[in-house]
């Protein structure tokens, strides 16, 4: 994260996709600029900051998760989601809550991984491409003449030079002339990732015996045929794996899971309520008992090295429908000091959602036809139409927000979708007759569009 990603700024590209929702904006781009003022403090002041987690308060379908995921991805930042209903309190069938934190740094890893990559893709390309070269065009084995031969010997007539014939072939290969013709090439081959199905939280030793068994089987390769332009790639990312210092990456990575790590935490609400009175809470009060020292900051052996969570920052949400933030243990909600509540999506930010996000649905059925040559133009009332539609029948049903709108615009477009192929270079217009005509009887029929819809 650079210093110039303000608040201001991060509000302003989550605009750019997510509609509404000011207050969560603001908060989450404030918690995310936090992280960079404490990596400007001095050293001995530095650790004592804590991040201020948040708890992001709001039916589904209004842009809990979306908000979380784009700012990840606008600062680079490693970012994963969790459902905390899928785990149990140690010692039972289930994931452990520690499993969250491997989870972490594995996509740090490769995040940074592909970042050294695109580094040395040019120098990868390059030895690729000798290597193809080599297959082709075998290099002559260097052979030592013996004493008696070479006094003997008289003067050879000397052959056409091979390093013509090999930078005419290398031209040909850049030019793409060669990219059909088949090759036979040596490629390594990834070792079986191991699985570990247990009543027990052993989710840490999948790592470790992952790493005995890549240590202890040495690895294996085979000859398979490829196309030219296929081999070049494979040997690409094998050039590549050899020129990244793994080391590097990996002390890299851990540092940036640690301080600039984002976990998201979906479906909080359904681990909070009352202590069940019949036997062990094993999935609620027993999950946030595991989740409070992961949250407040601790240690988790992950098989990568040893990872921190002081300075993660942890983003939960939940519906909190059938329950509220309160009837977490207080433990848990001190960790959580930021409360943000989302408001329900209507009619106006339907309509919003379909116009202007840069990946608006307009947008992204518009691109999809086109590639069939359907040109799809649609009408400001047809879009209102749309809204109106979604909103209705999110008030008469579930109400699932603005996965609402897909439902909606793939009923309405199924017709065109289907018939595409034989439509080639048509514009259909999407008018407000066509929508209801379309969706008309859905909407009456409260009990069709339930199942539709």
């Amino acid at each position: 994260m650079t210093d110039e990603l303000t608040p201001r700024r991060l509000v302003a590209e989550l605009d750019k996709y997510i509609i509404g929702q000011e207050a969560a904006k603001r908060s989450v781009a404030i918690a995310v600029r936090n992280r960079w003022r404490r990596l400007q403090l001095p050293a001995e002041l530095r650790d004592e900051v804590a991040p201020k987690n948040i708890i992001m308060i709001g039916p589904t379908g209004v842009g809990k998760t979306e908000i979380a995921r784009r700012l990840a991805q606008f600062v680079d930042a490693p970012f994963i989601k969790v459902e905390a209903s899928k785990y149990t309190e140690v010692g039972y069938v289930g994931r452990d809550v520690e499993s969250m934190v491997r989870e972490l740094v594995d996509v740090s890893i490769s995040m940074v991984k592909k970042r050294e990559m695109a580094r040395v893709e040019a120098r990868a390309a390059e030895l690729a491409r000798e290597r193809i070269l080599d297959i082709l065009m075998p290099r002559p084995k260097a052979t030592t003449p013996s004493p008696e031969a070479i006094e003997g010997a008289t003067a050879p007539e000397s052959p056409a030079p091979q390093g013509d014939t090999r930078e005419k072939l290398g031209r040909l290969l850049d030019e793409g002339k060669l990219d059909g013709r088949e090759v036979e090439l040596t490629v390594s081959e990834r070792a079986v990732p191991v699985q570990i199905f247990s009543t027990m939280g052993l989710g840490e030793m999948e790592g470790d015996l992952q790493d005995f068994f890549e240590k202890m089987v040495p690895p294996k390769t085979r000859r398979r045929k490829a196309s030219v332009r296929q081999a070049r790639e494979i040997l690409k990312g094998e050039e590549a794996e050899r020129l990244i210092d793994n080391e590097k990456v990996v002390l890299e990575a851990l540092d940036r899971a640690q301080n600039s790590g984002i976990i998201f935490i979906d479906e909080l609400d359904k681990i909070a309520g009352p202590p069940s009175q019949t036997g062990p809470d094993v999935s609620r009060q027993g999950v946030q008992r595991d989740l409070l020292p992961i949250v407040e900051g601790s240690t988790v052996n992950t098989r990568h090295g040893m990872v921190r969570t002081d300075h993660v920052l942890f983003i939960a949400a939940g519906a909190f429908n059938m329950s509220k933030p309160s009837d977490l243990i207080p433990e848990l909600q001190g960790r959580f000091p930021i409360r943000v509540e989302l408001s329900s999506l209507g009619e106006e930010e339907f309509l919003k959602i379909l116009k202007e996000p840069k990946n608006a649905l307009t947008r992204q059925y518009e691109a999809l036809l086109a590639t069939e040559g359907v040109v799809l133009k649609f009408h400001e009332e047809a879009l209102r139409e749309v809204a109106r539609i979604a909103a209705e029948v999110n008030s008469r049903s579930q109400n699932i927000g603005a996965r609402r709108l897909m439902t909606v615009m793939e009923k309405l477009l199924e017709e065109i979708s289907f018939h595409a192929p034989d439509m080639r270079a048509q514009e259909v217009d999407i008018t407000v007759d066509y929508v209801r005509q379309r969706l008309a009887d859905i909407v009456k029929d409260e009990d069709l569009s339930q199942y539709i819809l």
